[in-house]
């Protein structure tokens, strides 16, 4: 979790896998890839450096839905185990599934792997399990999938990523049913684009830099076919530098001012279905 206090990240101790907050709203947010600790055994063979996890994770996405009522916070980093990969892939053993990192000094041995993708398997338990009783509470439930990219790959002085090609806000919408949803779609990109900040609106786009091809979506969207629309949103990385780490407070509280004003207008589309 984000800290004011210094500005810091907490990776919640090598211990903590997640933190479940639950309210009464159909509204729901997810901050799988925010978290930045790696369980002991795990880190004994990270090649990678604090600051190189970092730039590779989403920091701050938790920051971001701290004001939704029900939201999902993962604390393990991505490179122990990515909850947004299919399970086959979840671990990375390959630079080639790393943004071609080499993650760990040597390969990493079977019985390590597997314990990372116990994490996998019991997050989806989990979220499937607290999905079903949002389902039965709501009838229906929208479920913002958070996280953030880069645009200054080639270093803190290079250019960035043409703007064209790196919206500020880009929402994926690979595996949901679009015109079943597109209702629920429309209220959450004009809620996006009329919030404004330093005297302007938001680039919103959909499926430019990024298509939600993730696997949280699609498994909201094959076990809840009817009843869950989950939507991917990626902030480009504005909110801080990608390289030091260093965040700017008032562009992410205009975010999760922006990610709040949101659920009455999620809320009413749902209800516009029933």
């Amino acid at each position: 979790m984000l800290k004011r206090t210094g500005e810091t990240l907490s990776d919640a101790g090598n211990d903590g896998w997640w933190t479940v907050h639950r309210g009464d709203s159909p509204i729901v947010a997810t901050a799988i890839h925010d978290g930045h600790g790696l369980r002991t055994e795990i880190r004994a063979l990270a090649a990678l450096t604090d600051g190189e996890r970092l730039r590779e994770e989403d920091p701050f996405t938790a920051y971001v839905i701290e004001d939704i009522a029900n939201r999902v916070i993962v604390h393990r980093s991505r490179f122990e185990v990515d909850l947004n990969r299919a399970r086959d892939g979840a671990v990375y053993v390959d630079p080639s599934q790393a943004w071609g990192l080499s993650v760990w000094r040597d390969a990493l041995p079977q019985a390590l792997q597997q314990g990372s993708l116990v994490l996998h398997d019991e997050y989806y338990r989990m979220l499937r399990s607290m999905l079903l009783s949002i389902e039965r509470r709501h009838g229906s439930f929208v479920v913002l999938d958070v996280h953030s990219y880069n645009h200054r790959r080639d270093g803190p002085d290079a250019t960035p990523t043409d703007p064209q090609a790196a919206p500020e806000i880009n929402i994926g919408t690979h595996s949901m049913d679009r015109a079943r949803w597109a209702g629920v779609l429309d209220a959450l990109t004009d809620a996006l684009r009329r919030f404004e900040f330093r005297g302007r609106r938001f680039d919103v786009r959909e499926n430019v830099a990024f298509q939600g091809r993730g696997e949280q979506t699609r498994f909201i969207h094959e076990h809840f076919p009817q009843t869950g629309c989950a939507i991917a949103i990626e902030f480009k990385k504005f909110f801080m530098d990608e390289w030091s780490g260093e965040p700017d407070f008032e562009v992410l509280d205009a975010l999760r001012a922006l990610m709040a004003s949101t659920v009455p207008d999620l809320v009413k589309a749902l209800d516009q279905r029933r």
